[in-house]
């Protein structure tokens, strides 16, 4: 496959040594599984820091082996794990950071949302901006993946409503215990960002608050989003040229959501759609493709991301319109 490959950007978020519950964790890689992908991309690969993603997009096929290795959200363990990985076989790699979590040690919304549905006593529940009560019995997976979805779909205040709801059912110290035996979830701080940054990541901003920028946001939410992470990066590491979209799917970014991050003075910002960087592309709409837990094929997956090109062009045209 390697004539047909093209550069890539792929993705991951957290790294631990062993998920204690893959419910809650979903966003984290055992180190062992990351470890062989990483050699992975040693060996057959090269990857390369975002600064020379120009070169790669005006000359696609110079880089048929290119690799621009990224981390999302800004966990704790992307410190004292992945970075010793990492450094260890000597890739490059960006981190793209949610400002709001990095802040203030909020919890993922998901998180939340995870931990309620896994934990929470059974009852029916009158959660805000939901259709129809929650009711956490027997068949808790199925209704997570219900009512997540319905989550994902609203405005982001009436999203803060809905999960301050969710947490809300523990009684006394349970959700702090239950955070606190969930360390994988917990995000870095300024400090600890800037001693990545120190040690040669590129840092990028993953939005303020971790939620889709999708059509149900007002505009002035999204040009918060966009603007208040790269304000934040600029004045403590003086530099953030490249953003990633929260979830970043189709239905997560919308025409509003790329004109506000163009506006807002990045180079760059990346999705989660499948593809391989081209010049051709809208250079705020790019695709990334997310690393599943394990990956033993990535000699040939990676060079067939060229053929999601005629998607990404086609959704790319349609959010231009």
């Amino acid at each position: 496959m390697r004539p047909f490959g093209r550069p890539v950007a792929l993705f991951f978020h957290g790294v631990v040594e062993r998920r204690r519950d893959p419910r809650i964790e979903i966003n984290h890689h055992e180190i062992q599984p990351f470890r062989a992908i990483v050699k992975q991309l040693k060996s057959r690969f090269e990857v390369l820091p975002l600064t020379v993603l120009d070169d790669a997009l005006q000359h696609p096929e110079r880089h048929g082996r290119t690799v621009f290795l990224m981390s999302d959200d800004g966990y704790l363990n992307t410190s004292t794990v992945a970075a010793g990985v990492l450094e260890e076989f000597k890739l490059p790699w960006t981190l793209f950071v949610s400002t709001q979590h990095i802040d203030t040690g909020e919890p993922n919304p998901l998180t939340l949302a995870r931990l309620f549905f896994g934990y929470a006593p059974d009852g029916r529940y009158n959660i805000p901006h939901l259709k129809a009560p929650v009711v956490l019995g027997d068949d808790r997976d199925a209704e997570a993946t219900q009512v997540i979805a319905a989550l994902r779909s609203l405005a982001a205040a009436d999203a803060r409503d809905a999960v301050a709801a969710m947490a809300a059912a523990f009684p006394g110290d349970d959700l702090a215990d239950l955070l606190a035996r969930f360390p994988s979830e917990r995000y870095l701080n300024w400090h600890e960002v800037a001693n990545l940054h120190s040690r040669g990541v590129e840092i990028g901003a993953h939005a303020h608050w971790h939620w889709p920028m999708n059509a149900v946001q007002s505009e002035d939410y999204l040009c918060q989003q966009a603007c208040v992470p790269r304000d934040a990066l600029m004045s403590r590491l003086g530099r953030c040229r490249y953003f990633a979209y929260p979830f970043g799917n189709s239905e997560d970014v919308t025409s509003g959501a790329w004109r506000a991050v163009r506006d807002a003075g990045y180079s760059h910002a990346f999705t989660t759609m499948a593809g391989s960087l081209d010049g051709g592309a809208n250079p705020w709409l790019l695709p990334r493709y997310g690393l599943k837990l394990r990956e033993a094929h990535l000699g040939t997956l990676l060079p067939l991301q060229r053929a999601g090109n005629g998607r990404l062009l086609r959704w790319q045209e349609r959010l231009a319109g």
